[in-house]
């Protein structure tokens, strides 16, 4: 269930899991601090304003499900078996990404810093990692191994969909990084039992 937009605005108030004293996070935080808010800041032009939210709400599901539906209908008996692994693939990813938000409780930027704006909804509380490039990187590769034409599209959205996740001011840097290191270590296992 996604949080509705008043219960986001008020995430800094709210009494909700902190990071554990000492925890590493906080370093980390620290370090990206500077390279997310100027990341931030770019996002707030008008054209990546309006444009980074629908990329990122495109590669929520929407844009990936498409491709899974086109590749299910049009791809043959070939077709078949790549949506389908395409689909398990994401449903191990769900629950990888959400066992490790649930257990590391990183804090998104915009709740951390104040100076970081929120420019989309979250979908939850916590950033690390990046469930958007996690799926992203699973997908394009899984679908770009058995059909290289489609990388053409698949590898540039994958690519906006994680420069999304910074400029919106919901994610750290490595919070994509390490989304994008799991969604490839994913499809790289899924392609191995495929």
């Amino acid at each position: 269930m996604r949080p509705s937009i008043r219960s986001m605005e008020t995430l800094r108030s709210e009494s909700i899991p902190q990071e554990r004293e000492g925890d590493w996070f906080r370093v980390l935080d620290q370090y990206e601090l500077d390279v997310t808010r100027f990341l931030n800041q770019v996002g707030r032009l008008p054209l990546l304003h309006r444009c980074m939210p629908w990329i990122s709400r495109s590669g929520d599901g929407v844009f990936w499900y498409t491709l899974m539906a086109a590749i299910f209908l049009f791809g043959g008996q070939q077709g078949r078996l790549v949506a389908i692994q395409m689909a398990v693939t994401a449903i191990v990813g769900v629950a990888v990404y959400k066992l490790l938000k649930n257990t590391l409780l990183r804090a998104r930027p915009f709740i951390t810093h104040p100076e970081i704006c929120r420019l989309t909804a979250p979908l939850d509380y916590y950033s690390f990692p990046s469930g958007h490039t996690l799926h992203a990187v699973a997908f394009t590769l899984v679908s770009g191994a058995w059909y290289p034409m489609l990388l053409w599209i698949t590898f540039p959205f994958m690519l906006l969909v994680a420069m999304s996740r910074v400029l919106l001011g919901l994610h750290y840097p490595s919070d994509v990084m390490a989304g994008a290191f799991i969604g490839a270590a994913l499809a790289s296992l899924s392609l191995s039992l495929f």
